[in-house]
């Protein structure tokens, strides 16, 4: 992409310049902000003066680019972290340079910046560039800040300290040496004081005076001052003032040297950018026309299912689509459309959602997908964040379904943490779609869906099956340490997709990589067991990959931010309430019928007695044990009724020995493979009588309006290893917090 980069004159944005080259971007024009006098301290309108306005001018000569300035017109208005549009913001000011570098440069379609730790930077710049259609470029985002300062020096930038203003770091002997002169003291004292090597926290500010991007000449301090502005004792507060510098010609260089300055060059232009800022959204232009609703074709047969109470799944798909589906457009939006419905009369909207599982039938029609769930779902509409987001292809036309099928993930309360980095890094795969990497509910992180891509390419890597997984685990661990968690130590459950493409072999080198690369890893001391784990094989996943993982994390109050005391409060009352998976009789009869496949089928993991994650699994071996059938041929609808049963009794056992209500289960699907041959509904509807045979066994323990507290997914495979032979797979997740 053709790039224009912000730059202030310091280490930072001249790095990130060369991390965009080394990635195939091509930088074409540099872009630089100026307070106005009165808009800065007295401490910093030195640098502004000097750094800001005339040394960035010699930047763009040597690298004989266009420079594009603005001086800042407004102030700091909106203070909170995530930025919301604000007349008389800074911000506004950065939105108005870049929007002429556009204009006058087409073809830009990418911002280059140097943001390292501050997500405040991080969230204007993206803001910004999400309005202008433009791409956030942060290579140096979530970097190791040693590697990062070693790399710099090592690579020839040659930057000197401008300001000091830190424990350890003294203005009379550290201001305007080179960061190659006090890389030893900064390590020292990131030891000592636990000071950010990089500058992050402020510690000190730099000039950059050459480096391998400066083609035509570099620059050269002649004389400067120091101005000390705090001479106190402990970390005393110094800015240097150039007074004199020169550009001098680098050795080949073409360029003339006249009265110490460059000629300019044809492509070396200063823009001075003025005048007022036009207030647009760019976000509204996806959804410029009214949210698209379903009431052209109401005859469209749209079902839905709902789980818990406080925290729950709502599914929707279209029930009979034979007659009336018009393609994936018209099913998605119904669908959509049906879930927004069942959110108002809940009292809810799109904000509460804190996960999707879209699924659709045919990867090829993602981008279209893409263009109906963003006319639905909007930063604007989710000001806490927008929702995490799995997608996959299932066959769902095959079984019934239609062209669409979307399982939300929803909360009663609007309290959560949502991580939506969308500048492309070296750190994780960005999210520029409105999904986010994760989102943080009470005590469990829910992950998007991984791929293996490469994260400052965002393509897939080579190596296959076994090269994707072992990057998407890294990606994944990266989302993790976001949130001061690993997946290592916090997983609950693993949801593993695998591509229909693969082999049987590469099925089984996934599962063997898993093992080495992960399982082998894991750390049970907090939790006492092991995450549960799921394959599921679908025709086709996102970018062609060949697989893309699921994480669910626990992560403790103590760790997450969250107050301790508020969330045994919350606890308490979910454990004193709710319709409890009474046991009886006949329930009793079941378990003790069964008690020898319960070992061989289940895997439950329990975290703190407040989340309960199982997988039930129902191989040919468990099926013929239930239906007391020697033959492997294709079951009967009778048998897979037993089957049904058996599950659905095994869920209210398992709920029962951890001591979880039905009003906790927050996600319970049923995975079916399509090579059985039974239509969806027919699935569905055995479950339906299975729950209700339950229902009165237990004494009406269950809800009585009708409304399915499950999900049956068609698929090509599932199961608990990566052969994904079961005949059916159960997955559920309890949480009483």
């Amino acid at each position: 992409m053709e790039v224009v980069a912000l730059v202030s004159g310091g280490k930072d944005s001249c790095f990130s310049m060369m991390r965009c080259l080394d990635y195939g971007h091509k930088v074409v024009a540099l872009a630089n902000l100026i307070p106005l006098d009165d808009a800065v301290d007295e401490l910093d309108s030195y640098m502004y003066q000097t750094v800001g306005h005339q040394i960035v001018v010699c930047y763009a000569k040597c690298m004989g680019l266009p420079l594009f300035r603005r001086r800042i017109s407004g102030s700091t208005r909106d203070h909170a972290l995530k930025y919301s549009v604000t007349p008389g913001d800074e911000v506004e000011d950065m939105f108005a340079l870049l929007s002429e570098v556009k204009r006058r440069i087409p073809s830009v379609g990418a911002v280059s910046s140097g943001a390292i730790a501050s997500d405040y930077q991080r969230l204007r710049v993206e803001s910004v560039c999400s309005r202008l259609g433009l791409v956030s470029l942060a290579y140096m985002w979530k970097q190791d800040q040693t590697l990062l300062l070693e790399e710099m020096i090592r690579r020839g930038i040659v930057a000197i300290t401008v300001k000091v203003a830190a424990m350890g770091l003294k203005p009379s002997a550290h201001l305007g040496k080179e960061l190659s002169q006090l890389k030893s003291h900064l390590l020292q004292m990131n030891e000592s004081y636990g000071i950010n090597v990089c500058g992050e926290g402020g510690e000190y500010e730099t000039l950059t005076l050459d480096c391998p991007l400066f083609r035509n000449a570099r620059i050269v301090l002649d004389d400067f001052e120091v101005i000390l502005h705090s001479a106190d004792s402990i970390a005393s507060v110094g800015v240097l003032h150039p007074l004199a510098f020169h550009v001098e010609a680098k050795p080949g260089s073409s360029s003339r040297i006249e009265d110490g300055t460059i000629a300019q060059e044809s492509s070396s232009c200063l823009y001075e950018v003025n005048g007022g800022i036009v207030q647009t959204d760019v976000e509204d232009k996806p959804t410029r026309n009214q949210t698209p609703t379903s009431d052209g074709y109401p005859s469209m047969d749209v079902c839905i299912s709902k789980t818990g109470k406080t925290l729950f799944s709502i599914g929707c798909w279209i029930g009979e689509p034979s007659s009336a589906s018009k393609g994936l457009k018209e099913d998605l939006v119904a669908v959509l459309s049906r879930i927004q419905n069942q959110l108002k009369e809940d009292g809810l909207s799109w904000a509460n959602v804190l996960y999707v599982h879209l699924y659709i039938s045919s990867m090829k029609e993602f981008a279209l997908a893409n263009e109906v769930y963003v006319s639905f779902i909007t930063e604007k509409k989710c000001h806490l964040g927008v929702p995490s987001r799995s997608t996959i292809e299932l066959p769902l036309v095959h079984a019934g379904l239609g062209n669409a099928y979307v399982e939300v993930l929803v909360s009663n309360d609007l309290v959560k943490r949502v991580l939506h980095v969308q500048s492309i890094s070296c750190w994780a795969p960005s999210c520029i779609g409105p999904y986010s990497q994760a989102t943080l509910y009470g005590e469990i992180l829910y992950m998007a869906g991984q791929l293996g891509l490469d994260p400052p390419t965002m393509k897939l890597c080579p190596g296959g099956a076994t090269a994707q997984l072992e990057l998407a685990l890294r990606n994944s661990e990266a989302v993790a340490n976001a949130f001061k968690s690993s997946i290592f130590s916090s997983a609950i459950h693993f949801l593993v997709y695998c591509s229909a493409h693969l082999t049987s072999s590469e099925k089984e080198e996934v599962e063997h990589k898993l093992q080495n690369s992960y399982i082998a890893h894991l750390d049970s001391s907090r939790t006492g067991s092991y995450p549960t784990i799921l394959y599921v094989l679908a025709p086709d996943l996102p970018k062609g990959a060949c697989v893309e993982i699921k994480p669910t994390l626990y992560v403790p109050a103590d760790y997450n931010g969250y107050d301790d005391d508020d969330d045994e409060d919350i606890t308490s009352k979910l454990e004193t309430g709710g319709s409890k998976p009474a046991s009886s009789k006949v329930l009793s009869e079941w378990s003790a019928r069964y008690s020898d496949l319960h070992d061989s089928c289940c895997l439950v993991h329990t975290v703190s007695g407040k989340i309960c994650s199982a997988v039930v699994s129902i191989t040919n071996d468990i099926a013929s044990k239930i239906c007391s059938r020697t033959e492997q041929l294709s079951l009967s609808e009778e048998q897979l009724k037993a089957i049904a049963r058996f599950c659905v009794f095994q869920i209210a056992k398992i709920l029962i020995d951890n001591g979880f209500t039905w009003d906790s289960v927050t996600m319970l699907r049923f995975y079916y493979s399509v090579e059985h041959s039974v239509a969806a509904d027919v699935m569905s509807r055995m479950f339906s009588e299975a729950f209700a045979e339950l229902r009165k066994a237990t004494g009406g323990s269950l809800r009585t309006d009708g409304i399915p507290v499950f999900n049956v997914l068609p698929v090509s495979g599932s199961g608990r290893s990566a052969s994904m032979l079961d005949i059916l797979t159960c997955e559920l997740l309890a949480s009483k917090a």
